[in-house]
């Protein structure tokens, strides 16, 4: 929370506990002088889970001589919030279950649809047990060096998430499951590809690897495979060529047409949570797994509801096409700033 975003260089792939441990010392007894509750407050991302977040706490602590809510996604026994490990991939379905049924009238949700995901880690898999949650079946999973597609029909399943789950947390990748003899046989491992031309019939896609991982080929080969439904659960997770191609067939196909949300909306539910967690911590308070959970439902309605509204009224579709949740999403943020700036008399006319 706050205007700073960064990270370090650090690769932990390789690195034993102890390095992992030193470097992160090292680089909070640094950062700590730039950071507050009230200033700064950063969380996690990629190669940064709750025990990299615990060695960072733990230096901003000894290095203020004071506890307060300055990181998010902290343990449970030091401040950390329910849900918080699970409130992006949570987040991302819930703005997604609403985009179906707005796009259905009302008449369709999770339930039956063809869940393609790419990633493992907390996104991916969050967001695949929700779907799975909903009715949905998952079909793929995917890390750095390769995908797994489900032979099952009842694709990717709870009990095989929590298996990839412990892989990663030993930053094991995919391949190494495919070479197991208990679980080898329920899925295709294909090394070097993402999953987006692998799957056949597709109703839903969750990008929730990284940046630039759905290609304008592999936009194309979604839409041939008949998915309706893409929302980003990684920052960026679709370059431009692809964006411009899905924003182009929900033009031309209208009602029939694939439709896309960005990351900055359908990814929001790990940075609303963060904002859940400083609420908590200025409180003193900890809330129920449900109360979070019903509030980022909440949060994640009034996102997609904020989109749309605002696509509809500055971006007029044309009849029987779906709104532009990428041009509703620009337009607010940017609304929300300029807002912002304008009455703080950052600028003025």
């Amino acid at each position: 929370m706050g205007g700073g975003k960064g990270g370090a260089d650090f690769d932990p792939k390789g690195k034993s506990d102890s390095e992992i441990r030193r470097f992160c010392v090292a680089f909070m007894r640094e950062l700590n002088k730039h950071i507050g509750a009230d200033t700064d407050v950063p969380a996690g991302d990629i190669g940064v889970g709750t025990r990299e977040i615990g060695y960072l706490f733990g230096t901003y602590r000894m290095a203020r001589n004071k506890w307060e809510g300055v990181l998010t996604g902290k343990g449970g026994a030091w401040g950390g919030s329910l849900i918080r490990p699970e409130a992006t991939g949570y987040g991302l379905v819930y703005y997604v279950q609403h985009m179906i049924q707005y796009a259905s009238g009302g008449k369709e949700s999770f339930a039956g649809k063809r869940v393609v995901i790419s990633g493992s880690g907390n996104v991916a898999q969050y967001a695949a047990l929700k779907a799975i949650e909903l009715g949905g079946t998952v079909l793929s999973l995917s890390d750095s060096k390769g995908t797994i597609i489900s032979n099952e029909d009842k694709g990717i399943t709870p009990d095989l998430i929590e298996v990839i789950a412990k892989l990663k947390l030993d930053r094991k990748q995919l391949s190494e499951l495919a070479q197991s003899s208990e679980y080898g046989s329920r899925f295709t491992y294909k090394e070097g590809v993402r999953p987006w031309k692998e799957v056949g019939k597709v109703d839903v896609a969750l990008p929730s690897a990284t940046q630039n991982e759905v290609s304008g080929d592999e936009a194309e080969a979604l839409i041939a495979a008949g998915c309706k439904f893409i929302a980003e659960g990684s920052n960026m997770g679709c370059t431009q060529e692809a964006i411009d191609i899905f924003e182009a067939h929900r033009k031309e196909k209208k009602g029939e047409a694939i439709w896309y949300a960005p990351g900055k909306a359908a990814n929001a539910g790990g940075v609303a949570v963060s904002g859940l967690e400083m609420a908590q911590n200025s409180q003193r308070l900890s809330w129920t797994s449900e109360e979070v959970d019903d509030k980022l439902k909440q949060i994640m309605k009034n996102c997609f509801e904020n989109c749309l509204d605002t696509a509809k009224e500055y971006i007029a579709p044309a009849e029987g096409e779906f709104p532009s949740l990428v041009g509703g999403a620009n337009i607010a943020g940017f609304k929300k700033v300029a807002g912002a700036m304008r009455e703080l008399g950052d600028f003025w006319a």
